[in-house]
């Protein structure tokens, strides 16, 4: 893959490789009763920098555009019918509202409302958001969200009282999952850390540590869970902090913090997917092998975005985007792509925007990160030529 700088906020990269033929592979929005409306964004400048050469044949550009700036951690994204974004800063516990309305080249910033009750430490604090499907009429919002002594998910309206919906989720320094998001079956999806330093939780049945959740949006076990009266879709993550469903109702998740590798999974009904008895691919026949892992220094990922026939992920340790173009059955052609390589530094927050577009969220504010001028960011990737982000 070929990267080229672009002037101020932009980059071009060859991704033929990735997306095959722009004709079977080109991006495009997701089915609108998923998402709200497109956001109004300011366009990005296609001018090259003066030592970019022009793309060649075959090539597809991706443009990548600065939205907002000097935020605190972002973590989760959740679109808003209207095409606003609700973003949440782990450390501060504020829900910020982003866009749609524009201000001097970037998208306005407002706080919506700050969650007093999530306690920041390690990698737990306001950690993910979900809008509810039915926000026009409920104007409901779940967040997950770390207390002193466990995770926890919980619902709240803009400017209202959250009220816990799930508690009990293990707490510990460095793995508190965080994924929240709502699947097309209507129920409510959560990542779970094991909470230790062993991984027993992860492998231990009656433990919500080390999991992926499938509930209803009072919290109890959602109908057809592998289980009845448990909540757990899948077990045996080490620390899931995103999750993404394709066009085809296959999910995506990720899988963060692991010592050797990090991992892409495609999460199927009841299935072990072996923290910590497996570490990346290989192992016990009986255990679920990653979709695709990389070496724990060019991953720790963590959100996940799913674009037609393109599976992205966001790294912290391996400061990059990877892009998996992924077949019908769920299995990945070719060799993953790499975006933004060392151009931003530490990426966590993923999501596919209501438009096609990408939007990431740098993590360079905190421990680990070397901050940047006007860090933290949320950027917008628009890939040329594919549909994808036409506002």
């Amino acid at each position: 893959m070929i990267v080229r700088t672009r002037r101020a906020r932009a980059v071009a990269v060859t991704l033929a490789a990735v997306l095959g033929l722009a004709s079977a592979c080109s991006f495009g929005p997701p089915d609108p009763d998923q998402q709200g409306a497109p956001p109004n964004l300011p366009t990005p400048s296609a001018e090259l920098s003066e030592d970019a050469e022009e793309p060649g044949a075959g090539s597809q550009e991706v443009v990548v555009t600065e939205l907002a700036r000097d935020l605190a951690v972002p973590w989760g994204m959740a679109f808003l019918p209207d095409g606003a974004a609700l973003v949440t800063e782990r450390d501060t516990g504020r829900i910020l509202r982003v866009g749609p309305e524009t201000e001097n080249g970037s998208l306005t910033v407002t706080e919506a409302q700050k969650v007093t009750e999530a306690q920041p430490s390690g990698d737990g604090g306001l950690l993910g958001i979900a809008v509810s499907p039915k926000y026009q009429t409920d104007k409901t919002v779940y967040v997950y969200y770390s207390t002193a002594k466990d995770n926890r998910v919980g619902k709240l309206t803009l400017g209202g009282r959250l009220q816990p919906i799930l508690t009990g989720i293990p707490r510990s320094p460095d793995a508190n999952g965080g994924a929240l998001a709502f699947g097309p079956d209507g129920q409510l999806y959560a990542g779970t850390g094991d909470g230790t330093s062993d991984g027993a939780q992860a492998q231990n049945p009656k433990s919500l540590g080390g999991k992926i959740l499938r509930m209803t949006t009072a919290g109890k076990p959602a109908p057809g869970n592998p289980a009845k009266d448990s909540l757990v879709w899948s077990s045996g993550h080490h620390n899931v902090q995103g999750l993404a469903w394709d066009k085809t109702k296959r999910l995506y998740a990720s899988e963060s913090g692991q010592r050797k590798s990090g991992e892409l999974n495609v999460i199927v009904k009841g299935r072990n997917y072996g923290w910590p008895r497996a570490d990346g691919a290989g192992g016990d026949a009986k255990l679920a092998n990653p979709m695709f892992s990389w070496p724990a220094g060019d991953s720790g990922c963590s959100g996940v975005a799913a674009l037609e026939q393109t599976v992205a992920t966001a790294c912290l340790l391996g400061e990059r985007i990877y892009l998996l173009n992924v077949t019908g059955n769920g299995t990945v052609l070719g060799t993953p792509q790499e975006v933004l390589t060392k151009e931003y530094g530490r990426l966590r927050s993923l999501i596919a925007a209501p438009d096609g577009s990408l939007w990431v969220g740098t993590s360079n504010r905190e421990d680990g990160g070397e901050p940047r001028p006007d860090d933290d960011k949320i950027i917008r990737l628009v890939f040329s030529d594919g549909g994808a982000g036409r506002s």
